[in-house]
């Protein structure tokens, strides 16, 4: 296994390859997305993939375009999160958000681009075997979708002002969160061939879904306890959006609790593969992370 720093090395040397040129006449929508996916993320779902392949006896190179695939999928998501339709966030990352530096018009179009862009990676790839490459657009795909990440944010900005129950709010998580690490971790494992393919994926699933759920209630935690200059983005923006939150419905011990909990699951189920370290250390710091 690799460590982070040369998983993130990697990714960003791959990152921007099938990206158009700038010269175009559309280059305007093309510097927006790259302003975006510039932006200084921690790339963590990236280095899932390239982790989870690895881990699965593959070679990290085989998943590398399906790991660019996944973080300009994510990149676009949050694009569309800042949007004054959505969340209405004028900082990510520390810098002003994509439709505050371009205007909405082009943000929107380069989420557009950026949602697209993976299929073009993945299915162009000639690292992926064509048969993973079939199931890795699957995986995305549909984790993205009504199903995945997508209806997880309808769920989330529909019910604005609205106390959901315990057991809608984590499913919304599910989706919302859980969803594009499943399919990064998906795509990892299908991208290492592995003889025990079904069992990696369903361990894999496992584990992203509790990630998932750990990730975004920190992520409410810090969303309080936090301020713009660490966090990168306006703190107190799900108050502001009147979002009940698992932290405005349990309060913040008991998101806590919760947060430890899922990180517990999440490296249990990394159990089942060898060669874990990596993971396990990586899973614990997102725990503990301050941004």
């Amino acid at each position: 296994m690799k460590t982070l720093e040369e998983y993130i090395k990697m990714t960003e040397e791959r990152l921007y390859r099938i990206f158009p040129d700038e010269t175009k006449p559309q280059g305007e929508v093309i510097k927006a997305a790259k302003y975006s996916l510039s932006a200084g993320g921690k790339r963590i779902r990236p280095v899932l993939t390239l982790a989870f392949c690895e881990m699965c006896g593959g070679e990290a190179v085989k998943a590398l375009d399906a790991a660019c695939a996944i973080e300009y999928m994510h990149t676009y998501s949050l694009i569309h999160d800042d949007l004054p339709c959505m969340d209405n966030d004028d900082l990510r990352r520390g810098k002003p958000s994509c439709h505050k530096a371009f205007g909405e018009t082009t943000a929107l179009l380069a989420g557009d681009m950026l949602a697209i862009l993976p299929f073009e990676a993945i299915s162009g790839s000639a690292d992926i075997p064509p048969s993973a490459a079939v199931k890795c657009i699957h995986a995305l795909s549909s984790l993205c979708g009504a199903d995945g990440m997508i209806g997880g944010q309808q769920i989330d900005t529909a019910n604005d002002g609205a106390e959901l129950p315990k057991d809608v709010l984590v499913d919304m998580y599910s989706m919302k969160t859980s969803a594009l690490l499943k399919a990064a971790c998906l795509c990892g494992v299908y991208c290492a061939e592995s003889e025990d393919e079904i069992f990696c994926a369903e361990k894999a699933s496992e584990y992203a879904e509790n990630l998932g759920l750990a990730f975004q209630i920190v992520d409410d935690i810090l969303d309080v306890t936090s301020t713009p200059e660490v966090l990168g983005k306006q703190t107190g923006s799900d108050a502001n959006n009147n979002k009940h939150t698992y932290v405005y419905t349990y309060g913040i011990e008991k998101a806590k609790e919760a947060a430890g909990h899922y990180t517990e699951k999440a490296i249990e189920a990394l159990e089942a593969f060898r060669d874990n370290e990596f993971l396990k250390r990586l899973t614990l710091s997102l725990l503990g992370r301050k941004n």
